[in-house]
């Protein structure tokens, strides 16, 4: 197992969120949306929810992701449905990652559930 750089175990978790958002966009990620929920959940600070073109790019994505949180040693994390394709979260504690197949999405509407959080723009990501 890797160790978590000392100097990234308090890195804000916003920023981490940011580190996400720009890595998924690097990989052409659809509708990307940083939603701030620290204030109303208590598992998690951020959810970072997008959509991919297929399930191959879903899964893509969600490993660009997580080899670039391993790769700068800032967070360990679990995946579920990577296999499947159609909606993979990535679980790293104070950021949680939705990587949906475009129809998934909609389906379950994340950003209608959580309509109370605060959304940060990509500009602003």
């Amino acid at each position: 197992m890797k160790k978590i750089r000392k100097k990234n175990i308090e890195k804000p978790s916003l920023e981490i969120a940011r580190l996400i958002g720009r890595a998924a966009l690097d990989k052409k990620a659809e509708d990307l949306l940083i939603l701030d929920v620290h204030e109303i959940s208590s598992f998690t600070d951020y959810f970072v929810i997008m959509s991919g073109r297929s399930t191959r790019h879903v899964q893509g994505l969600a490993e660009v992701i997580d080899g670039e949180l391993r790769l700068k040693k800032l967070k360990e994390g679990s995946t579920e449905g990577l296999q499947e394709g159609h909606w993979v979260l990535l679980d790293y504690g104070d950021v949680v990652v939705h990587v949906f197949y475009t129809d998934e999405r909609a389906f379950y509407d994340l950003e209608g559930l959580w309509h109370d959080a605060p959304r940060i723009e990509v500009e602003e990501a």
